[in-house]
This record gives C-alpha cells, sequence and structure tokens, in this order.
C-alpha cells in the first residue's frame, strides 16, 4: 500500500501523481506483488517521504509482456513519427521541469539548484537531442562491393531492452537509458533502484501524457537481487543495459551471457585529476572542488585523484583545502545550499570508513567527518581533502563515492600519466596544462573513455559517455549510442540474373 510518507506539496509537488504504485507497466501505474514494501527516504532528514510495494518476477514478466506487444508497431514507425513523439516529450519535461527537479532533490538529497541546472535541462536537452537523432539511423551507402552484387546496411532495433539504472543520478540514468533505445525503434523495461525510483516514474508517465505508446516505456521498481536478475535473465529481454558499480556489473554480466544478450555495462570510476607544472593554478584549485564534490561526489566520473607535479604540490594542498572549506552544507531545498547529503546513513558511513582507515597512512587536510547541530539527522559528510597517500593504499585504488578527493604528488610527465592510468578504471579523467603539445599527449595517453583539458565534469548530449577497463564498455548519449541499440544487417542483392554463378562450380561442375 502506498503511504504519502511526510514530504510537503512544496518539496515533493508530483506526489499525487504516484499515488497508484511504483510500477509503470503498459502505460498505467500499478502496485508491485512481491508481497514487501519499501519506504524512499530523505536522506537530508532521514523522514520516510513515500512508501511503496516492491516489484516482484510477475511484475518483471508483465512488464516484459507489455514491452513484447508494444514492439512491433514501434519499431514499424517512421523515424519522423519516432521524432515527432521524442519532441512531444522533451516539451512535457520543460512544462513539468519544476516537478522533476524537487522530487529528485527529495529522493537523492541533491541542493535544488543542482537539480533545477543541470539533472533536468541536461534531461530535457538529451530528450530533444535524440528527437532528432531518431531522423539519423543511416548504415553505410549502397555500393557494389563484388561487382555482381548490390550491398547497403540497415540498422534495426534489436527488441525489449532490460535496463538497470542507478541512484546517483535517477532521472538522467533513466533517460540516458530509455532515450537512445527508443529513439531507434526498441521498447525498453527500466528497473531503477529501489531508493530512488520517483522521477523514473515520473518520466514514465511523461512518455505516455506525451503520446508515445503504451508498453514503449515500463518501469519495474524492485531490488536488485528479485527484479534485477530476472529482468537481465528474463528470456524475453535482447539486451541489457547497466549502469552501477564493478562488482554489480560482473554479476549482471553472468547473467546475461548465459543468454546470450547484448550487454552494454557503464561501471565504477576513480577519475584521475593531473595538474602539470605550467597550469593555471587556479583555475586547477577551483576544478578540483568542482569536479570532486559535485552530487557529493556521488558520481562516477568526479575527481578523486589529484596528481599535482612537486612544484605546484603544497600550494596546491593548501588553496584546495581552504576552497573546500567554504562549502555550504545544509537543506537541499535552502537557496544557499552548495551541498547536500550523501544518499543514505550506510553510504556516509561507507565513506567515514574509508577516511577513518587512511589515517593510518595518510594526512586528512580537512573534513574527515559528519557535521553536527542542525544536520546530525541527515546523511552530511564534510568535504574533505586526503593528502600523502601511498599510489597502492585503498583510498587511491577503490571507488569512494563521496566528498572525498586524494592529492599525490608526482615529479615527471612520464609519472604523472603513469600514475593516472595506475587503477583498474578507466572512465574520466582531467589534464590542467596551458601547453598544447601537454595536453595533447594527456589526451592520447590517459586510458579512459573521456579527457577534459582544463576543467572536469562536462557533458553533452551530442557527445558519448563510456569507459575503458573495469569501467565498462559501451556508450551512452551521442549518436555513437546506437550503436548499442541497433542491429547491422547487410543486404546484398544478386545484379546479374544469372541463374549459374560462376562460384557454384565450387560446388557442382567445372567453369
Amino acid at each position: 500500500m502506498h503511504k504519502p510518507g511526510t514530504a510537503t506539496p512544496e518539496r515533493f509537488p508530483a506526489q499525487d501523481r504516484l499515488a497508484a504504485g511504483a510500477q509503470y507497466i503498459a502505460g498505467r501505474p500499478a502496485k508491485g506483488t512481491s508481497g514487501r514494501t519499501h519506504a524512499v527516504v530523505d536522506p537530508a532528514t532521514g523522514e520516510d517521504v513515500y512508501t511503496y510495494e516492491l516489484a516482484g518476477a510477475e511484475d518483471v514478466d508483465a512488464a516484459v509482456a507489455a514491452a513484447t506487444e508494444a514492439f512491433p508497431g514501434w519499431a514499424g514507425a517512421t523515424p519522423g513519427e519516432r521524432s515527432d513523439a521524442l519532441h512531444r516529450f522533451a516539451a512535457v519535461l520543460a512544462e513539468r521541469a519544476e516537478d522533476f527537479a524537487r522530487a529528485e532533490s527529495l529522493q537523492c538529497g541533491k541542493p535544488l539548484k543542482l537539480t533545477r541546472e543541470f539533472d533536468v535541462p541536461g534531461t530535457v536537452d538529451n530528450t530533444a537531442f535524440f528527437a532528432g537523432a531518431a531522423r539519423h539511423l543511416q548504415g553505410q551507402s549502397a555500393g557494389e562491393y563484388s561487382g555482381d552484387h548490390t550491398s547497403y546496411v540497415r540498422r534495426e532495433p534489436i527488441g525489449v531492452i532490460g535496463s538497470i539504472a542507478p541512484w546517483n543520478y535517477p532521472l538522467q540514468m533513466a533517460a540516458w537509458k530509455i532515450l537512445p533505445a527508443i529513439a531507434a525503434g526498441n521498447t525498453v523495461v527500466l528497473k531503477p533502484a529501489e531508493l530512488t525510483p520517483l522521477t523514473s516514474l515520473l518520466f514514465a508517465r511523461a512518455a505516455t501524457d506525451a503520446g508515445i505508446p503504451d508498453g514503449v516505456v515500463n518501469i519495474v521498481t524492485g531490488t536488485g537481487r528479485e527484479a534485477g536478475e530476472h529482468l537481465v535473465g528474463h528470456p524475453g529481454v535482447a539486451m541489457t543495459s547497466f549502469t552501477g558499480s564493478t562488482a554489480v556489473g560482473r554479476r549482471v554480466a553472468e547473467i546475461a551471457t548465459a543468454t546470450v544478450k547484448r550487454l552494454h555495462l557503464e561501471l565504477g570510476g576513480k577519475a584521475p585529476f593531473v595538474v602539470f607544472d605550467d597550469a593555471d593554478l587556479e583555475a586547477a584549485v577551483n576544478g578540483a572542488v568542482a569536479g570532486a564534490l559535485i552530487n557529493t561526489g556521488q558520481d562516477c566520473t568526479a575527481a578523486t585523484r589529484a596528481y599535482v607535479q612537486r612544484p605546484l604540490y603544497e600550494e596546491f594542498v593548501r588553496r584546495t583545502a581552504a576552497l573546500m572549506e567554504t562549502v555550504r552544507l545544509g537543506d537541499p531545498f535552502a537557496p544557499g545550499t552548495d551541498l547536500g547529503p550523501l544518499i543514505s546513513h550506510a553510504q556516509r558511513d561507507r565513506v567515514a570508513g574509508f577516511v577513518d582507515r587512511a589515517r593510518a597512512y595518510a594526512r586528512v587536510v580537512t573534513g574527515g567527518e559528519a557535521p553536527q547541530g542542525e544536520l546530525k539527522n541527515g546523511a552530511y559528510y564534510l568535504p574533505t581533502l586526503v593528502a600523502d597517500a601511498a599510489q597502492d593504499s585503498e583510498i587511491v585504488q577503490s571507488e569512494i563515492f563521496g566528498p572525498v578527493l586524494v592529492v599525490l604528488p608526482f615529479d615527471t610527465d612520464d609519472e604523472g600519466i603513469r600514475l593516472a592510468n595506475d587503477t583498474p578504471y578507466g572512465l574520466a579523467a582531467s589534464a590542467w596544462s596551458r601547453d598544447v603539445y601537454r595536453a595533447n599527449r594527456a589526451t592520447r595517453e590517459i586510458r579512459a573513455g573521456c579527457v577534459w583539458i582544463n576543467d572536469h565534469i562536462p557533458i553533452i548530449s551530442e557527445m558519448p559517455h563510456g569507459g575503458y577497463k573495469s569501467s565498462g564498455f559501451g556508450k551512452d548519449m551521442s549518436a555513437y549510442s546506437f550503436e548499442e541499440y541497433t542491429q547491422i544487417k547487410h543486404v546484398m542483392f544478386d545484379n546479374t540474373a544469372v541463374a549459374r554463378k560462376d562460384w557454384h562450380r565450387t560446388i557442382f561442375g567445372d567453369r
């Protein structure tokens, strides 16, 4: 049974739209059938704001059936028809921007200025981008490559896509999963994180209100062990797209490959932030604090390892710590708040554990504790700078997913790039230099799916996002994402009208 929770209408204006349940199947909201409930918790206060029935295997089956039924009609729509529907979808999202921003801030603890200025407009822009991209699903141009035949390439939708999105950017990740898939003519069953289903459900409702046919976008909200694994292993699902930790990604891969599914994985990160000795130090310090603390550090591309060439090292540490101490923690809905809480008290305690263990081998320059006073009931943690850790230490090698930046010195350019590459991850990185040759070398030699120069974090709909190494494979956003969500078919026409082809002699007869 749905319980409204403690959120006021001002903080959660779209609450009534979710009263019918946290599943969205065949264009209608529904309650989960697992027999268990789950509460969405406001991490800023620790209070329950929305309690719902979790999805079970039967709900996943129903969602896959709805997506399967909708697939022929949606796949058979013209690119222009799908494009028009997505343009309407973008317009509905823009009209409801404030509802989305407040729901995202409520369930995640993000400052409202972040959801209003980053999460929601980025999602609207992504939708508008794929509305245009839906008309550009070209293959290789036709040609007579054998001499006797004309060949061309078709891009065709795969079928039902089973997607799993994480809790750190619930709205944006839902969009990244759903939009390229449906623009290419697929249908989708998305499982959001059970901690943060609110904006995914509102997103699916907006798709229906924009005229996207029932069953094209479906949401099942349940646990990973029950709903998630059943979705990944479902025989009616043709492809799995997963964003989350590398450890869980390995489990997803095991299940998906057992049924020979297409697989797209966007996994963990440990982004290096390499500052050469000719860098603009003020720009690098500002970039490090912003890049490390965005979304309270719960970002797989966040700056987590700053490598600073020795002449700038001590000054970088001093100035970065001083700037971190000016960041204002507070109520995500208050206009003066810069940084909200972590997603949960469990995540805060996990982050604190990394820092507390690091005290034995490194220097905690600032932060390193949870604030008290009026913030003590929330999952807050102070912006934290750790210096002088060893490269092979836990805090340098492991993904922390919190407001923690580790700073290490390096001497030569070779060493800086070597250290940047010295983790299992390869999702994103940045390099800071005013020397074009140094910068170009960094873009070539740092093994990551995105390398920024003199900035860290910005993303745009037109460019791909995805990693190297243990950060997974495949691309979100951009036209490159269609390579994940389409089948490539070679079509070959005989041009000779000859019944007995010359090559037939290899099977019977002579020339």
